[in-house]
């Protein structure tokens, strides 16, 4: 079958690989209709996450038809066209039976990497390196799903599979961040990003309950979207101080809760991009944290910070001070899906959490190297590219 792959820092290519089987009772085979692009993925590119090898297939986001299942799986069926969280779970560890299912000890095949880096191994995800179990992405004709009972879900008819492909990881990964970022009813919330997760961490918050929302980007494209279909307040940070700005919308106490939508490859014209930008070419520190360092002293005392961009590694000059002496939360994690995709696809279906604006870019399997040069560089107004195989 035809995938896109990895074939080293800032090289795409698209090849044929073998097609995927069954190899455990609880495996479904998908047939991939639509996978998107997702700002995570542009750390691997780039080299940011390791683990990577020449020919892995990428992509993490994704929607299609179940073509085939193992013996073990009793809640799938042939034919039914399906929604796949990006975090594999097994259903039956702690973890998963406490429903922080991206946590899982039994879906990563490969935890001493994760246990070198953090102390603990996440759990499995597609095409998202060795570190998280080395699976195959959704940037194919076909995927092997693990774990097929736990982790695919039925689309319902209303939805398009350009729409729902984004319940994978985008819409349940921006609830998240507001519902365990605590946002309840009159509260002020910031988000940093406006990309998919940002805006769809804005929606959640809105629907929660929140009196105002407020999302920080600097690209007019997007935060036009904000403004005119996820119904938030917008901030350019090219053109004003967020900080100051925050402070005077908020009456000078700051948001209550502060969502960073960013992650490890934040952008800034604030002097400390600067110097991550070299600590980062030094290997003195792996991310970029100019987002959540802005988050954190712009949080109102007592608030909560929520981190819903990924980081891999180590940071410097973080605002540990102003964590402690403003008694902030801060609270984090990769994706739960499973715990929130049954609920936010009827969401989407009664047309609460609108997601098909995001594709700006549809693309086959053979553009893939195009699309996410658009996507990188926010060329053409790239939002999303979603793939069609």
């Amino acid at each position: 079958m035809k995938a896109i792959t990895w074939q080293g820092i800032n090289r795409l290519g698209v090849e044929r690989v073998d097609d995927p089987s069954i190899l455990n009772a609880g495996d479904a085979i998908v047939r991939v209709t639509a996978t998107v692009t997702c700002g995570s993925d542009l750390h691997l590119i780039g080299g940011y996450v390791p683990g990577m090898r020449a020919g892995d297939v990428l992509g993490h986001e994704f929607a299609g038809e179940i073509v085939e299942v193992g013996p073990g799986v009793t809640r799938r069926r042939v034919g039914e066209r399906v929604v796949v969280t990006s975090f594999l779970g097994c259903g039956r560890c702690w973890y998963c039976r406490t429903e922080q299912y991206s946590l899982c000890d039994n879906s990563n095949p490969h935890p001493g990497l994760g246990e070198g880096l953090w102390g603990a191994s996440t759990g499995g995800c597609f095409g998202y390196s060795q570190i998280t179990g080395g699976y195959a992405g959704s940037h194919a004709e076909y995927v092997r799903v693990p774990f097929a009972d736990v982790g695919a879900f039925p689309i319902p008819d209303e939805l398009s599979d350009e729409a729902a492909v984004f319940a994978s990881d985008a819409v349940p990964t921006g609830w998240m961040g507001a519902d365990q970022g605590g946002v309840q009813p009159g509260d002020v919330v910031a988000v940093w990003g406006a990309g998919g997760v940002g805006q769809m961490a804005a929606r959640a918050s809105l629907l929660l309950g929140a009196a105002r929302v407020i999302v920080i980007d600097r690209l007019p494209e997007r935060l036009q979207q904000v403004r005119e279909v996820i119904g938030a307040e917008t901030i350019d940070y090219g053109t004003t101080e967020v900080l100051a700005e925050l402070r005077e919308r908020t009456g000078g106490r700051g948001p209550d809760v502060s969502i960073e939508a960013v992650g490890m490859e934040a952008h800034s014209f604030r002097p400390d991009y600067l110097y991550d930008q070299v600590k980062v070419q030094l290997r003195l520190q792996t991310d970029r944290p100019t987002a959540v360092r802005e988050a954190v002293l712009a949080t109102r005392k007592g608030g909560t910070v929520f981190v819903l961009g990924v980081f891999g590694g180590v940071v410097d000059k973080f605002p540990l001070g102003a964590v402690m002496n403003k008694a902030l939360t801060i609270r984090s994690g990769q994706v739960m899906g499973q715990r929130y995709i049954p609920m936010l696809l009827d969401r989407m279906a009664a047309g609460e959490i609108p997601t098909e604006h995001l594709v700006t870019h549809r693309l086959s399997l053979d553009d893939g190297p195009r699309g996410y040069e658009l996507f990188k560089t926010k060329g053409e107004g790239c939002v999303r590219a979603v793939f069609r195989p």
